[in-house]
Formats: structure tokens, C-alpha cells, sequence
């Protein structure tokens, strides 16, 4: 049974800062009908009738609990109309929806990655076709922009997740063109104290509902971020702010129409004008994954980090002559049956071998028919090329995968000219790319769709030969001795602000 915060996903908004500014953005006026999408405990509607004490507001709540409550806190209240109800499912919402929509104004802080069971995923997906069904904020938004009448005004808090996750492009493409954005205010999940959210920032979005599409792109808006203190979104004059103003036209042009938010205008230019990504010269795919790695995969030693865990390795079950056997992809039949494995971690240029997975012809065949596991992308084990941790730390980093088996926490980049190996190495480890990337992507994540869309540029053929040269340099430098001189390092990327101009 799913626990009840992992089926509401409901962080109740409990900063006097964030709902006043939320609703100062709606501009409330006498007979406003107002939407409360998911009322949780009520913040919004008391500090609504604050303003104005005979406002119309229909509260929506799935929880039957905080229903009751609701009830009780607004007994007296014949303004307020509360139902319980599913927004995302209600039929009389759907009609609504379907005819111009309904409400002046909009406000929530809806539920952030709410389970839904696998029928009503089937449902939500065919009632909102193009919006990413797993994540629920963003479909409590889009349905929400439909349920407002022409001009209407709509604040949400959210996730920033929606601004540049491939998964959420439809999403994107929704509010550019049939919403005026007003402000985007992004903040760190901090200033809510207590509350994990799985996320590290949270937004809040201001928009107005327009289905002019002109008139759409001719939208200008403000994102504003640096925050530093939750009390600066009640004085957004603060001259410690950075405010920047966005054309909907330029962001709706960006690949994917992401919203390329980066200090530097040439990086977001590289990005949407240069036809040639790394996707364009290089195989970028996810690896390997037994369904249960406490069985199947072993440890060199249990002082490695993340190994305590799990068995120590046997040397003599190593089999080291795996790159020789045709059919290696079959598994083994012998004693020596565990191979080496690339797993994540943010090692540089080369990692240790640490990790031994299970070959042995039986493992395979669970590999390759467990439903928990995943034997994709076969076709690129034990393959020279380069493997980027999926999540990194503050910077992407890269190392070789020395045709061995990568598992799932990896993105293998097998580059199609395989001369350009080292050269893509030295690339991927240096802030040249790192802007690329977190310009492209904010978060620490780096999934292979987001590996693909870096811009790659092809210098000549003595700057391809000069970086291998080094980047050859560090890697037989860190085998012998475990490190490498900072300085080659430092050339690196001085050669690759060169080719790329930042």
C-alpha cells in the first residue's frame, strides 16, 4: 500500500513571504472566481480573504482527511466552495477546460512527483497527451492553464525542473504558446525549512492565459534569481537580485524550447546555432544493470566508497582474458567468471578497477530475462570509449571505459572516429563543457539525451593531435602513479576556451 505522503506528495506552503508575493502576482479583484486546484490545509484561501473577504474560491482536495479539515476551517464561509475531487480527473473540469476554461485566477502549490498507480498513469497519459504523466506538477499546471478564462492570471510554485527536462518539451511548448508569462522567480528548496522535496530548486511561475499565439511571442517577461532570503520575493527592487528580461519568440526557438537561463549569451547562442552535437559524432547510451547488484556484483575491497555492502572479490574468479572471447556477451563456463564493471563516481580521465560483476553463463541468462534487470544496449559492452557518471557533483567529469561493461549509472560515448577518443575525453573534464552542460541542463544530472545536445566544434587536426598528446599524458601519469600534474590539465582547458570562445 502506498504510504500517504508518497500518494499526496502535499508540502504545505507555510512561508507569509511566498504567499503574499503569490498573491500580489494575481491581482485580485471583487468577483473574481478563483481556483484552489489542491487546497492541502488552506494558506491560500485564509490569505485570500485577507484581501478580500467575500472572494469566490473553489478549493479542490483528493485527501479526504484534509477535506475535513477544510470544512471546519471555513465553516462559516459561504464563498468558499470546497469539493473533494481529483483536478487532473474530474469530468466537469475536462468539459470546462474544453469550452475556454472557467476561473480569473489560479493559485497552488500543487503535489511534486506524486505516485500515481499504473491504470490512472494509462488514463492521464491519454487525457494529456505530450505532458510528462509522471511528474503531477506538471500536469496540475497545464490542466490549470486550461481551466482559466482568456486573460486570467495563474502563480504556481514549482519545481525549476520544467525549464530544460527533455521530458517536459510539451510542457514547454503549452506555455509559450498559449500563455503570457509574467515573472519567473527561482529559489532554492531551502526556504522550506524541514521539507525534502527531492528537488534542489523550486520556481514560481506567473503567467496569464492568452491563445493568441502572436501575441504569445511577443511576450517579454523577468526571470529572477539570486535570491538569498525568502523575504527578498516580497522586494524584488533589491539591487542584490539578478533580473533578466526573455522574449517567449527566442526562448520557444531554443532547442527543445528550453529555457537557457546562462549568464553568458554565447553560450546559449553555441547552443541553439551550432548544427554539429555531440550526438551527431558519437554513440551516447545508458549501460548495464543485473536486477540486483547485492547478488551479482562484488567489491575489490569494502573500504571503497558505497562498498561496505557488499561481497569482497576473489582474485582468481577474475577473468581477465574476457577481451579476447568472441562471444563474450554469452557469459563464462568457468571458475573465473566476474569481469571488471565501470561504475558512477566522479573519477577524471581513468578509474580504478574496484568493481567485478558476475559473467558466468548462468548470471547472463538472468541478465538477460529478469524483468528487474536491464541488458540494454548491448551491442556497446566491452567497447573502447568514454563513460560519464549520470549524476555528478558540481562539475561533469569522464573517464575511459577500456572495453569493459558499464552499468546504468553511466552514459557511454562512443565517439563513430574512434581517433577522436581522447580528444572528447580531455573535452568532457573541462569547464568548457561544464558550462555547455548546466546551461543545457541545470541540475546534476547528465542523461544521454542531454549528452547528445552539447555542441561539439571540430578543430583542426594539430589541435586534435595536441590535446591527445596531453590528455595520454595524464591518463599514463595517473596509472604509475596515481596523479597527474595540474598544469597539463590547465592547457587542456585553455585549448578548449580556445576552440569554443569561453
Amino acid at each position: 500500500m502506498i504510504q500517504e505522503s508518497r500518494k499526496y506528495q502535499a508540502y504545505y506552503t507555510k512561508s507569509t513571504s511566498i504567499v503574499d508575493y503569490m498573491i500580489e502576482k494575481l491581482q485580485i479583484k471583487p468577483n473574481d472566481l478563483i481556483l484552489e486546484p489542491c487546497g492541502g490545509d488552506g494558506v491560500f484561501v485564509e490569505n485570500i480573504l485577507n484581501y478580500d473577504e467575500l472572494a469566490n474560491i473553489d478549493v479542490f482536495e483528493l485527501n479526504e482527511i484534509a477535506i475535513k479539515k477544510l470544512e471546519k476551517k471555513f465553516i462559516n464561509k459561504s464563498t468558499i466552495n470546497i469539493q473533494l475531487c481529483d483536478t487532473l480527473l474530474n469530468t466537469d473540469l475536462i468539459f470546462n477546460s474544453a469550452f475556454g476554461g472557467t476561473y480569473d485566477k489560479i493559485i497552488a502549490n500543487p503535489p511534486y512527483g506524486a505516485w500515481q498507480d499504473y491504470d490512472k498513469r494509462g488514463i492521464l497519459k491519454k487525457l494529456y497527451p505530450g505532458i510528462y504523466s509522471k511528474e503531477t506538477y506538471a500536469l496540475f499546471l497545464y490542466r490549470c492553464i486550461e481551466l482559466l478564462r482568456e486573460d486570467g492570471l495563474l502563480s504556481f510554485i514549482i519545481p525549476d525542473t520544467f525549464l530544460n527536462l527533455h521530458s517536459h518539451t510539451g510542457l514547454r511548448k503549452h506555455l509559450l504558446t498559449r500563455t503570457k508569462i509574467k515573472e519567473l522567480a527561482l529559489f532554492p528548496s531551502s526556504f522550506f525549512p524541514g521539507v525534502n522535496f527531492g528537488y534542489a530548486n523550486l520556481s514560481i511561475i506567473t503567467l496569464q492565459k492568452c491563445c493568441h499565439q502572436n501575441e504569445c511571442f511577443d511576450n517579454e517577461f523577468h526571470i529572477i534569481n539570486n535570491f538569498r532570503t525568502v523575504e527578498q520575493l516580497t522586494n524584488t527592487c533589491d539591487s542584490s537580485l539578478n533580473i533578466k528580461t526573455y522574449k517567449q519568440k527566442d526562448i520557444y526557438l531554443n532547442s527543445d524550447h528550453a529555457f537557457f537561463v546562462s549568464d553568458n549569451l554565447l553560450i546559449a547562442k553555441m547552443i541553439n546555432s551550432n548544427e554539429l552535437k555531440i550526438g551527431n559524432i558519437a554513440k551516447c547510451v545508458t549501460g548495464f544493470y543485473s536486477g540486483n547488484d547485492k547478488r551479482f556484483l562484488k567489491v575489490k575491497s569494502q573500504n571503497i566508497k558505497n562498498g561496505k555492502n557488499y561481497g569482497i572479490i576473489d582474485s582468481n574468479s577474475i577473468n581477465r582474458n574476457y577481451k579476447n572471447i568472441p562471444d563474450v556477451l554469452n557469459g563464462f563456463d568457468s571458475k573465473s567468471h566476474f569481469i571488471p564493471i565501470v561504475k558512477g563516481g566522479n573519477a577524471k580521465y581513468i578509474k580504478s578497477e574496484d568493481w567485478f560483476m558476475d559473467w558466468s553463463q548462468e548470471a547472463v541468462n538472468h541478465y538477460r530475462t529478469d524483468k528487474k534487470a536491464r541488458f540494454q544496449n548491448p551491442q556497446f559492452y566491452f567497447r573502447f570509449g568514454i563513460g560519464i557518471p549520470m549524476i555528478s557533483s558540481s562539475s561533469i567529469t569522464a573517464s575511459l571505459v577500456e572495453n569493459k561493461l558499464f552499468d546504468q549509472s553511466i552514459v557511454g560515448v562512443f565517439p563513430e572516429e574512434e581517433s577522436l577518443t581522447y580528444y572528447l575525453l580531455g573535452f568532457f573534464n573541462s569547464p568548457t563543457c561544464n558550462k555547455l552542460i548546466r546551461t543545457i541542463n541545470p541540475s546534476t544530472n547528465n542523461p544521454a539525451n542531454y549528452i547528445k545536445k552539447i555542441p561539439f566544434i571540430l578543430p583542426d587536426k594539430n589541435v586534435i593531435q595536441k590535446v591527445t598528446i596531453k590528455v595520454l599524458e595524464i591518463i599514463n601519469s595517473i596509472k604509475s602513479s596515481g596523479r597527474y600534474d595540474l598544469d597539463i590539465e590547465s592547457e587542456l582547458h585553455t585549448i578548449f576556451e580556445k576552440v569554443y570562445g569561453f
